[in-house]
């Protein structure tokens, strides 16, 4: 895949038709989805989110539970190149952005460099087990992420849109990882719970992998059309009480402020950014969309705000110690916000 300019769509003469091609491009994803996934529609629906956010997700989640499976499938009914990085500790950034390699000109016997793209070129890139690889490949990643760039041999190289990174992380075990940074996990728009299925779910997977392989995916959206639906998120209007109850949820998670909740200024050590209340509030515009309304309202921030907070606030000792968890911080700041 080569390094191109951004692709720049043409804004649509109708938005409401644009509106309407979404909504439908949704549930065909999703009837796409349906045929390989079991079960995760609230998991499946955030990744949707994000993607149509331009933003990025960070999926925990135990072994076994779809997560690469899931955006191997997503990417195939979007028409979109996938691409998948297994990171180890002895992962160096030029494993994932590429290197420069010399090359000799058959007709001439000239030597020169020629950039060898690595893997970070490509439309929806899953970052399995993203903190077990060391901090300065984790950089590396997050230029890309938040430029959409990536710089090698001094040279920097435009990714193509859209770029859409789902990295994973595994709970159970700790030894031998590099927890992100702040700075890093502040990139992503979510961070995506996912539990184990219900019986019923978990009978119905069973089935389904046991059985005859099902027919390859045929893509139901078009690149160009969901840059177009990425465009239209943007220019969706959303009202000024929207913006403010995204900006006041991000603003009372921070301990330091006057109108924080008690278990928030006892529980927390740092709160959430400016970047909670941008997301909340492109997250809100996108499900709108995505569910056929015209504008969002104060019920999407709520619905958002745990997969938008639970990775931008930092929980204090006391919180260890009292078996208080992030979640349920979150839980109880939306309680105690007023609509």
């Amino acid at each position: 895949m080569e390094a191109h300019p951004r692709l720049e769509p043409q804004a649509p003469q109708d938005d409401v038709a644009l509106a309407r091609r979404l909504v439908a491009a949704r549930q065909a994803i999703d009837a796409a989805v349906d045929r390989v996934i079991v079960g995760q529609e609230a998991v499946r629906e955030l990744v949707l989110i994000a993607l149509f956010s331009r933003g990025h997700a960070l999926l925990v989640g135990v072994p076994g539970l779809a997560k690469t499976l899931l955006v191997q499938t997503v990417a195939r009914a979007l028409d979109l190149q996938f691409g998948r990085i297994q990171f180890t500790p002895d992962l160096m950034p030029s494993d994932i952005t590429g290197t420069d390699v010399i090359e000799e000109d058959p007709e001439t016997g000239r030597r020169r460099l020629r950039f060898l793209q690595g893997p970070l070129f490509t439309h929806v890139l899953l970052a399995d087990e993203i903190n077990r690889t060391p901090p300065k490949t984790q950089a590396a990643l997050l230029q890309a992420m938040q430029e959409r760039e990536v710089t090698a041999g001094g040279t920097t190289y435009t990714l193509e849109d859209p770029f859409f990174v789902l990295a994973t992380q595994n709970p159970i075990e700790q030894e031998g990882t590099y927890p992100l940074p702040e700075a890093q996990l502040d990139r992503f728009m979510f961070e995506l719970a996912i539990d184990y299925p219900e019986r019923a779910e978990e009978i119905a997977i069973v089935r389904a992998t046991t059985g005859e392989p099902l027919a390859d995916l045929e893509p139901v959206v078009s690149r160009a059309e969901l840059l177009a639906f990425q465009d239209l998120v943007r220019r969706m209007p959303v009202s000024d009480e929207v913006v403010a109850y995204a900006v006041d949820l991000a603003r009372r998670s921070r301990p330091s402020h006057p109108q924080a909740p008690e278990v928030v200024r006892r529980f927390v050590a740092w709160g959430a950014g400016p970047r909670a209340g941008q997301y909340l509030t492109l997250g809100a515009k996108t499900r709108a969309l995505v569910q056929g309304r015209t504008a969002p309202d104060i019920a999407d921030v709520r619905t958002l705000a745990p997969s938008v907070l639970r990775h931008r606030m930092v929980a204090n000792y006391e919180a260890e110690a009292a078996r208080v968890t992030v979640d349920g911080i979150v839980a109880e700041l939306i309680a105690a916000v007023d609509a």
